[in-house]
């Protein structure tokens, strides 16, 4: 029963002794750890690059013909000939539509013969007077009746003549609104017609910008019907006013639109283009940190011992292709982290990733 109860006390021993040298050993090893600090973190870098851009304005607007109107009639009358079909290429001058002006035919036949004999009458007075048989007022009441005959000719002639529709210009005709043996009454449309090159592209820009732009300057128009292409043109006209309502003004540019694939209201994607910046400087848009009070990086620093990383306030620009501009806080050459940051703190030690950064790889590759 003693050699039982010994042999208990024994194992039990063995037992809390091996537990509580455990535990020692691993405190000690915790206080190690903590002595030396946490291992270096792994991060991406990227380098601070000086680059060319080219700065833009964008905006949006809408496309309008430099010609564009719904032909018409000044008169009335029934529409006798149509000599047009929809969708067709016209030139100026072409004969369109005619309407029915049979009775003002007639009736100018009518004022003719009465020119005719206001003109005999006139030159019979005009051989008098010079004998003196009729006085001077009988040769001015024929010379006056001669010329009222004349101008109902020339009036007459006239109305039959805008019974005639013609094209006003050279464009591209829409789809036809009337018919054969129609009435129409004086304004009724008749056809679209619509010059289509060039193009000229209207749109607005805050007052802010009105020093940044001017008449020649370079503009790149995209439309959501050919989206991989892009209509180039220049600035013709500047609005000489601001609206105080919406303290914007309007400008005009004007594009070449030979295969005609560009239309009168369509939506425009307009970038005017600004002078070329050289020396911008940029970095990675991943490597910023957003903050409400400023937004910062972690630049990199090379010790004896290894890499460092401290926070550093930057002053950023515009953003393009996943690029920031850095108006103040970096200079050309130095590192920043690129990924990894959020894990950081000033005065860390990092280990650089031998790849490269997520945001440098595509231009690597």
């Amino acid at each position: 029963m003693i050699t039982r109860v010994i042999l208990v006390a024994f194992f039990l021993a063995v037992l809390f002794g091996g537990i509580f040298g455990w535990k020692q050993y691993t405190a000690r090893q915790t206080e190690a750890a903590q002595a030396g600090g946490p291992p270096p973190a792994v991060i991406a870098a990227a380098s601070v690059r000086s680059e060319s851009w080219q700065p833009y304005i964008q905006v949006v607007g809408s496309l309008e013909a430099v010609a564009g109107i719904e032909v018409n009639s000044e008169v009335g009358g029934q529409v006798s000939t149509i000599n047009f079909n929809s969708g067709e290429r016209v030139k100026r001058g072409d004969l369109l539509l005619e309407l029915d002006s049979q009775t003002d035919q007639a009736q100018l036949k009518g004022l003719e013969a009465e020119r005719t004999l206001a003109r005999l009458n006139f030159e019979r007075v005009a051989k008098l007077v010079k004998e003196r048989s009729v006085s001077k007022s009988d040769y001015d009441e024929a010379r006056a009746n001669l010329d009222a005959a004349e101008a109902r000719v020339s009036g007459q002639q006239a109305l039959i003549d805008k019974k005639r529709i013609r094209a006003p210009f050279d464009g591209l005709l829409g789809i036809r609104r009337v018919d054969l043996g129609e009435y129409l009454s004086p304004g009724t449309a008749i056809v679209p017609l619509e010059q289509l090159d060039p193009m000229y592209a209207d749109f607005t820009l805050p007052e802010r910008d009105l020093a940044r732009v001017r008449d020649g300057q370079v503009v790149d128009i995209r439309v959501q019907a050919y989206p991989d292409r892009i209509f180039s043109g220049r600035i013709i006209a500047i609005d000489p006013g601001v609206n105080a309502g919406t303290r914007s003004f309007r400008l005009r540019a004007e594009l070449a639109n030979p295969d005609q694939l560009l239309r009168p209201g369509m939506f425009a994607d307009i970038r005017v283009q600004l002078p070329q910046r050289n020396g911008v400087i940029t970095i990675p848009d991943t490597a910023i940190s957003y903050a409400p009070y400023g937004d910062s990086v972690f630049v990199i620093e090379k010790k004896e011992t290894g890499y460092i990383v401290n926070r550093r306030q930057i002053e950023t620009g515009s953003v393009r292709n996943g690029r920031v501009s850095v108006v103040a806080g970096l200079a050309e050459g130095e590192q920043v982290v690129s990924a990894g940051h959020n894990k950081l703190r000033n005065g860390q030690s990092v280990i650089i990733d031998s790849k490269p950064a997520p945001a440098e790889r595509g231009a690597s590759s």
